[in-house]
């Protein structure tokens, strides 16, 4: 029996049987179920719910929509995806305002209807808008730390969570470029990020030796738009030694170190391990000077701009437990550079600076520069020693 037929049977004996007394019931039932083939359970609740209706169920009519978001304002969304380097929804809807000025020149057929398309669009509908992109689009390995034991019990164990409320404090790691083999010296990326602005600075070197880690330190400290206060690191010996520490001491800079083996302590820094250089760098193998050379022309100058003055980011606020789920409230997005601004400890001529620079550079001008520096960086690898196929995570955006 078809399902229109069983419906046309349930309409036919449903008066009859919410009419007829129990032993009738009994009768009307099990014909019923007999010849639909439905659960005795399941078949009473059918005839003791609301009467059927005049359509049959599953077919009622749903009115016509048309598309709130046509073909150009997708395409442009996900020209504006792959240029930002992939940015989930929340993060792509807060910066869309900012690159709309530059969305213009670029594509300049975009009308402005256009615009108002992707000024409206809700984080929902980025993801509806971007998944089949993104399931076209569809590796890990871990370090060589090694704990250092000099000092360390003079270095305090912070385990208390960040409730950081001025820009200062920070936690910092190194990220290898060893590629399959961590023997010989190779190139190492220091990530520190700011925990109140998300602001970050990443500078390469060669080996982990104190004095280049040092050096490293001393040039994203003068890179930063505010004093910094405090840094956080791993246990390995490249942070734990007398030369940091004394360099701390003598900036007035707070040193705390995180639990050994507990990756969560760190959890800022190691999402901008993935997103700031891993993403960018693949797990190739970098040891030569001319490699250190561009990887750092590529930290110093386009990264550090895009990254921290076209990014927005969310920060989590608070969760809340509603029975056996956790619910997260994240702060809305915004750049790290508005919430450097925000804090108001900037120098205000340096603050008027950092506010007029937006407005000079085009993002997807500074993109299409990473991505040639990127081309550069990657035929500096050392083949051999790196994981095969090399292929970036990243890749170029042409207009």
């Amino acid at each position: 029996m078809s399902h229109r037929s069983r419906w046309e049977y349930f309409r036919a004996i449903y008066a009859r049987y919410r009419q007829a007394d129990r032993k009738v019931k009994q009768v009307i039932l099990s014909e019923f179920c007999a010849n639909t083939g439905y659960h005795r359970k399941y078949a009473i609740r059918l005839l003791n719910g609301p009467p059927p209706g005049r359509s049959q169920p599953g077919q009622v009519r749903r009115r016509s929509r048309s598309p709130s978001y046509g073909p150009t304002a997708v395409w442009v969304l996900e020209a504006v995806w792959e240029t930002a380097g992939y940015p989930w929804s929340v993060r792509l809807k807060a910066l869309l305002p900012l690159w709309i000025p530059w969305v213009r020149k670029r594509f300049r057929g975009v009308s402005a209807e256009v615009e108002r398309q992707l000024l409206q669009i809700s984080a929902r509908q980025v993801d509806r808008r971007l998944r089949e992109r993104k399931q076209r689009l569809k590796r890990r390995r871990y370090g060589g730390t090694r704990p250092g034991a000099l000092l360390k019990h003079q270095i305090p164990v912070k385990t208390d969570a960040w409730d950081v409320r001025v820009p200062g404090f920070s936690e910092v790691d190194l990220v290898s470029h060893s590629g399959n083999r961590t023997s010989g010296e190779f190139a190492y990326s220091l990530n520190l990020t700011d925990l109140h602005t998300t602001w970050t600075e990443t500078r390469a070197v060669r080996g982990k030796g104190e004095a280049a880690v040092l050096a490293a330190f001393e040039e994203i400290q003068a890179a930063l738009p505010f004093r910094l206060l405090g840094i956080d690191t791993d246990n390995g010996s490249e942070f734990i030694n007398a030369q940091l520490g004394r360099w701390c001491w003598k900036q007035n800079i707070q040193f705390t170190r995180s639990r050994p083996y507990k990756k969560d302590d760190n959890a800022h820094i190691e999402q901008k391990n993935w997103t700031h250089v891993r993403k960018l760098l693949a797990w190739n193998r970098y040891d030569t000077p001319e490699a250190v050379e561009a990887i750092n022309d590529l930290y110093r100058n386009e990264l550090r701009l895009w990254m921290n003055l076209f990014q927005p980011s969310v920060k989590l606020l608070r969760k809340i437990r509603v029975a056996s789920k956790l619910r997260r409230k994240y702060s809305e997005a915004q750049t790290p550079l508005d919430r450097a601004l925000a804090s108001e400890v900037i120098d205000p001529e340096r603050a008027a600076e950092l506010r007029a620079l937006p407005q000079r550079l085009d993002p997807f001008q500074l993109a299409r520069t990473i991505d040639r520096k990127l081309e550069r960086i990657y035929a500096l690898a050392d083949r051999r020693l790196s994981p095969s196929p090399s292929v970036a995570s990243r890749r170029p955006v042409t207009f």
